[in-house]
């Protein structure tokens, strides 16, 4: 497929080459373009601006920050929506909240532009090693379409439902993902603060029951603070901004995913917003030591 790819960090360098991996011909765009560098030169096209870069393209893809550089990029004064193809595909990787992609949706129609929303579940490694899943929202019949993109890409495509089903299904997902992330830290510091080795903690949680999977794969970044960001924490935050719009948009109360939103804000504030996210174990560890210090 005729693809364009636009946004080319973390997570969109990574799949962006697995598509170039999978000899689909591509048109890049990132804002700065030395994060293109390496991709170019596997041999993808750069193009200047994003509505260059849609241009005879059956298919774009964005994988940007926040709603706001998705919003400005596609229906901005220099926006790519209206320069694509009749029938062409916009699969918006995203992390952005369901009312932004029901609001693209219902932008692109008149351009008859089909819109996916498709925010992934995964980090960095399984993004370069193409393990995502891709929480489709849509028409079914587009997802299918496209699927051999998302099969480039990652490991499972989950057509969740219309659009902005797909955004939805990640609002949960990533609330989890910090909660659970959180819960851990605190009883490891009980733990610890009874005199627990900090090892056997990990041994005995992570090979049970009660910890959430995913936290074995941050063993090594919760030993030791790393530099290795998978996900950065001040992108989490973001994640959990969203989370609380949309749930207050919604009408649902969550008292718990509020106090873990502004303790990732009192982090990003103190200066780990880089760092990656299972750093807020650190955080926390050291929140404790310096108020027991001032004591």
């Amino acid at each position: 497929m005729n693809v364009a790819f636009i946004g080319l960090g973390i997570m969109g360098s990574r799949m962006a080459k697995n598509l170039l991996y999978a000899d689909h011909h591509l048109v890049v765009y990132n804002r700065t373009k030395h994060k293109a560098e390496s991709i170019i030169e596997q041999g993808a096209i750069w193009a200047d601006t994003p509505k260059e870069a849609v241009k005879e393209r059956d298919v774009v893809i964005t994988m940007l920050s926040t709603p706001q550089v998705v919003h400005k990029l596609a229906v901005g004064k220099e926006g790519f929506l209206p320069h694509m193809p009749k029938n062409s595909v916009w699969i918006d990787c995203s992390t952005v909240d369901p009312a932004l992609s029901r609001l693209m949706a219902t932008r692109a129609e008149p351009h008859r532009v089909r819109f996916i929303d498709a925010p992934v579940a995964g980090s960095k490694e399984p993004a370069e090693q193409g393990n995502l899943v891709f929480l489709a929202g849509g028409d079914k019949g587009d997802v299918e379409a496209v699927k051999p993109l998302f099969e480039a890409m990652g490991k499972a495509v989950v057509h969740i439902g219309e659009c902005g089903m797909g955004t939805s299904m990640k609002m949960v997902v990533n609330s989890l993902l910090a909660q659970s992330m959180m819960a851990f830290t605190e009883a490891c510091k009980l733990g610890k603060t009874l005199g627990i080795d900090e090892e056997q903690l990990f041994d005995t949680l992570l090979g049970g029951p009660v910890a959430a999977p995913f936290i074995r794969s941050k063993r090594s970044h919760l030993a030791k603070q790393l530099d290795d960001t998978e996900f950065p924490l001040q992108w989490m935050l973001k994640d959990l901004h969203l989370v609380s719009k949309t749930a207050y948009e919604s009408g649902v109360a969550m008292p718990q995913m509020q106090i873990v939103k502004e303790l990732f804000t009192l982090a990003n504030a103190s200066g780990w917003g880089e760092k990656d996210f299972s750093s807020i174990y650190h955080f926390m560890n050291e929140l404790g030591n310096n108020s027991k210090q001032s004591l």
